[in-house]
């Protein structure tokens, strides 16, 4: 019998679904009084003050409970592993409009980052209300978490599933997948309460209830999606502590290696994709041919080639690393992010990545800064010191998130931190006070605390009750 506050843990079919669909409908067992006691402060907030933005947790002070339910830390845990951090940014969505919303995929701070298969972010969009299909619950395009593109059947076809339910219901999101609001025909609220959610480690071992060692294809997916087993079984593997696991696993055969080539240039994404991770299991003759199609100015081609390149095992790093010289930029980007995967095998890559920083644009230090994070060595430190002093917002923040991964190794940034918890941008400062955190050392805390004490915001005062009581 579990402790009451014990995670409460994905299966293997759970995450099997959430691999291959990008996404899992759950369930918290709240009583209806909790919830319409939340729904009472959100209409008394929304009505009185507005959207309460990033200040929505401490404002709704109720929330932390849902944050806290063994179902929610449970999933999470399975997804981004013990140590997954909030992000800064959150979000009450009210909808009430009969028109359904536009398809699309949240960004990162804008849309040039390259996104991850690997699930190092993900979301929770949480109900507090009951959310019937006329109330207009968030829909998600299974299958979508892998594509760039929305269209990515050669048919041109879509299929989608809906987060209705009871109150408690919540959607525990692919960060990447495409979703959308619905239409709200009952003239009547709908909250939607949106948290976002970062790894904070690389997974050393599944961090879920696995009762299985090796991957296998659920019988049945609800809906129609593209098969990406080779993909799905990767992620699998990655999700319990093995890089590059596919690299080598294929015997050469020339007449494929070329069917593979040609699959790789295909226009229909999810082809395209197939292709590339099919190469990634075909040793060097693949690494060649994914490198010669990551330097193509087709984008689809060079982005699909990075991703077989990112698990194609330590053979592929050199080719990376001469590829960071290219005139072509998503090529450089594409070769940095592929680098940023092999992680740990790509330590001979920092050099290279350190002098590109120093002369590069913006998109390209931007993922570089991501990429230092990520190969994860004490060597990276130094190099993100100067990440926090960029003049860029998103290479600043990705300097916090990337030194959070590093940890104590980082204790060097102390100082360099407490200058960005005066930053002129709000997420920069987020992600410095959680990189204290997760240092942790005595001096970390004691620059982490003063800052907190500083800053701390009354979640009781309202314009209607500035003092008392």
């Amino acid at each position: 019998m579990p402790l009451p506050n014990t995670p409460l843990l994905l299966s293997d079919n759970q995450m099997k679904k959430f691999i291959s669909e990008g996404f899992l409908i759950l369930q918290t067992d709240f009583s209806a009084d909790f919830h319409q006691s939340l729904l009472t402060q959100l209409n008394e907030v929304y009505q009185q003050e507005g959207n309460p933005g990033n200040n929505l947790l401490p404002r709704i002070r109720d929330l932390q409970k849902v944050f806290d339910h063994p179902t929610v830390t449970g999933a999470l845990t399975s997804v981004l592993g013990p140590n997954y951090m909030l992000h800064a940014h959150r979000h009450g969505h009210f909808n009430a409009s009969p028109t359904a919303g536009g398809w699309h995929k949240d960004s990162y701070w804008g849309y040039s980052k390259m996104r991850h298969h690997h699930p190092w972010w993900a979301m929770i969009m949480y109900f507090p209300q009951d959310t019937p299909i006329d109330l207009g619950p968030t829909s998600v395009m299974p299958g979508t978490h892998l594509y760039e593109n929305r269209l990515f059947h050669s048919d041109g076809s879509e299929s989608e599933a809906l987060a209705n339910g009871q109150a408690g219901t919540f959607a525990l999101i692919h960060y990447d997948i495409w979703h959308r609001s619905t239409a709200n025909i009952l003239d009547q609220p709908r909250y939607m309460l949106k948290f976002e959610f970062m790894r904070t480690e690389a997974p050393v071992a599944a961090s879920w209830d696995n009762q299985e060692i090796a991957w296998s294809t659920p019988a049945s997916i609800e809906l129609p999606i593209a098969k990406h087993e080779i993909i799905w079984a990767e992620t699998w593997n990655w999700l319990s502590g093995q890089i590059g696991s596919i690299a080598n696993t294929a015997a050469a055969d020339s007449v494929k290696l070329t069917e593979l080539a040609q699959k790789l240039e295909d226009e229909v994404e999810s082809t395209s994709l197939e292709a590339a991770y099919q190469l990634a299991r075909y040793g060097q003759q693949g690494i060649d041919a994914l490198l010669q199609g990551l330097q193509q100015t087709n984008d689809l081609v060079s982005r699909s080639s990075a991703y077989g390149l990112s698990v194609a095992g330590p053979g592929a790093i050199t080719g990376l690393i001469a590829a960071l010289d290219s005139s072509h930029q998503p090529s450089v980007i594409h070769a940095v992010f592929a680098l940023s995967e092999q992680r740990e095998h790509a330590a001979s890559a920092l050099p290279s990545l350190s002098k590109l920083f120093s002369s590069s644009s913006t998109p390209v230090r931007q993922a570089i800064t991501e990429a230092f994070g990520l190969i994860g060595t004490p060597k990276s430190v130094s190099e993100l010191i100067q990440c926090l002093q960029d003049a860029d917002n998103q290479v600043r923040f990705m300097a916090g998130l990337a030194l959070c991964r590093l940890a104590s190794l980082a204790q060097a940034a102390i100082p360099h931190l407490e200058i960005a918890l005066e930053d002129e941008n709000r997420y920069v400062r987020a992600h410095a006070a959680e990189a204290l955190h997760y240092i942790g050392t005595d001096k970390a805390k004691d620059v982490l605390i003063k800052f907190l004490l500083n800053s701390r915001w009354c979640p009781t005062t309202t314009a209607a009750n500035a003092f008392y009581p």
